[in-house]
Formats: structure tokens, sequence, C-alpha cells
């Protein structure tokens, strides 16, 4: 009898043995981390089917949807985690990141102003979303506050509303930039890049006067700053000042050797002045810095076709065409 229930208690251990171990938490973060999402997933939904559900392994399922962005299942997670705590700062600021990238900026504000830490998982400044998503709303004023938070300056100060003016202009929101940058120059007229920023808003509008008045003022301010050589002598090219155009572009390529852009304009520039072996040096020059770009393509076709050579314009005219068509979303149009 002893024997038996030796026996009996021995097929108990080992029957138990063979039974998985519950996974745990740290060990699906582990896996999240090493990056393996799949089973990290298998490890989440063992321990879903635990009565009452672990707090914190909707938070990680969300972090993983995110990383794999499946946003609404992101959403659905994160939104899960808060009912279970609703004092996961973390997951109210990612629930936020991800209705704002599902384009629901109104509903991403209010979670985003309830929880303003930062969150290391989210590849993404809660700030700055705040602030676009504060911009798309327009309410101009929150949105210039938090990029400013994001970047540690006092939320009314000329550096803010610079900030801000550049972040109007990157969403193609001129009047607000416009306003943001010339608040900025009233309240400091000596700050670096704000009379950059109003003359590049001129040129993208059209006003080469008012762009070659801005970047003047600029050079004044930053006058070994070489981009806004390059933005003045566009301007000035745009405007068929070309002596102009020319002193700002030599200048802007001694300070930017590195830089494509003035080479670009300096051929354009000489291709203006009929001036078509000038232009095919800048213009070689920018091809092989940035053989991607089809600008220099486009614009040594040009080049060939005034010389003559048929057979090399045409196959930088089809080098153009070919990077323009990979491109869409960059291409633009030579002036």
């Amino acid at each position: 009898m002893k024997y038996t229930l030796g026996i009996l208690a021995l097929c108990t251990i080992l029957a138990g043995a063979q039974q998985p171990p519950t996974p745990s938490l740290s060990e699906a973060r582990q896996l999240f981390t090493q990056g393996k999402l799949d089973q990290a997933f298998i490890q989440l939904d063992t321990l879903a089917k635990q009565t009452p559900e672990p707090t914190g392994v909707e938070h990680l399922r969300g972090l993983i949807f995110y990383e794999q962005n499946n946003l609404t299942e992101a959403d659905a997670a994160f939104a899960k985690a808060l009912a279970q705590d609703p004092k996961d700062t973390e997951a109210m600021q990612m629930r936020g990141v991800t209705l704002f990238r599902m384009g629901r900026a109104a509903d991403a504000i209010l979670l985003l102003e309830q929880a303003r830490a930062s969150v290391p998982d989210a590849n993404i400044d809660p700030n700055y979303v705040l602030g676009v998503s504060y911009m798309q709303v327009g309410r101009n004023d929150d949105a210039r506050h938090a990029f400013a938070a994001q970047y540690g300056f006092p939320p009314d100060s000329a550096q803010a509303y610079l900030l801000a003016a550049r972040m109007f202009f990157h969403q193609e929101n001129t009047p607000a930039a416009r306003a943001s940058a010339t608040k900025a120059v009233q309240l400091n007229p000596s700050l670096p890049l704000a009379h950059q920023l109003l003359g590049e808003i001129a040129l993208a509008g059209g006003d080469t006067a008012t762009a070659i008045t801005e970047f003047q003022k600029e050079v004044l301010i930053n006058p070994l700053n070489g981009e806004v050589y390059d933005r003045l002598g566009d301007a000035y090219l745009r405007n068929k000042q070309y002596p102009e155009a020319q002193h700002a572009l030599d200048r802007a390529v001694l300070l930017e050797p590195n830089a494509t852009g003035p080479y670009i304009l300096l051929g354009k520039l000489m291709l203006g002045r009929q001036n078509p072996v000038m232009a095919g040096m800048y213009l070689e020059r920018a091809r092989q810095m940035d053989p991607g770009n089809y600008i220099p393509h486009y614009l040594l076709g040009q080049v060939y076709r005034a010389e003559g050579r048929k057979d090399d314009a045409n196959r930088e005219f089809h080098a153009a065409e070919q990077l323009q068509s990979s491109h869409p979303s960059t291409m633009e149009t030579p002036h």
C-alpha cells in the first residue's frame, strides 16, 4: 500500500512537471525589448486568460501593436489598460499619440493634456504631438506653449514664437507662420533665423522683394550663415537680378561647400545668362554630390541640349524622369 501511494505521488509530481510554466509579464516585456513580438503576444494571450487579467498586459499589448503600426488595435489595448489603471500615465500618453496618428487630434488633446511626462517607448515627443494637435484645431497659443516646453523655452519668448512659426510653416499654415515670426522679431529684432524665416515665407508666396529685404536683414545679424546666402541668391535669381544672385551664391558655396543647393542655383543662373558651359560645370558638380536629386539631371539636359549634345541631353532627361517618378512626394518644378 505504501508502495502504491509512492507511485501515485511520483506520477503527480511528474504530471505537474510536464505543465508549461505560467509566463510572467516581465518575460513578455523582455521579449518585446528583444524584438520578439510574436512570442510576446503568445505570453500576453496566456496572461490575459487569468481572472482578473493582470494589470499591465493590455499596456504592453498596446505598445506591441503600436510598434507594428496597428493603430486601431493599439488604441483598443491602451483603452483597456486605462480602464484597468486610470493612473497609467504612459498608456494615457501612448493612446493620445495613437489617436493623433489616426487623425483624431481633438481626442488626442484630451489625453495628452492629462499626462505630460516623457514616454520613452513612443519614439515621439508628446509635447510635439500635443503642439501639432493644437495647431490642427486652431489653438495656436497652446501650440506655441507645447513646442516651447519641448525645447525648454519660456512659453511667450521670442524663441518660442520663432519655433512655433517654423512649425506653422512646415504645416503650410502661412498666415500663422508669418504672424508668429513677426511677433518673434518684435520681441527680439536681433534674433537669429527670424528674418530668414520671414524671407522664406515671402519667397514661398512669390513675394521676392520682401524676401530679399528679409534675407538682407538676416545677413546683417548672422553673416556666416551659408543658408541665408543660398536663399538670398534664389530670391535674386527669381527677380532676374543676376549679378546680385551670383554674388550671394558664391558666398553660399564658400560657407557651405557640401550643400548642393547653391551649385544648382548657380547652374540655373548661368543658364539664364546664356552660359551653358559654366552652367554645366556647376550642375555636374551638383549631380556628383547628389545623384539621386532629379533637378541637376533635368537642368543638365537643358545644358546639353543648348550645346547640341542630343544623346547626353536625352540621357539626363530620362534620368530626371525616372527619379521624379520614383519620388513623387518630393517633386519640384525647377524655376
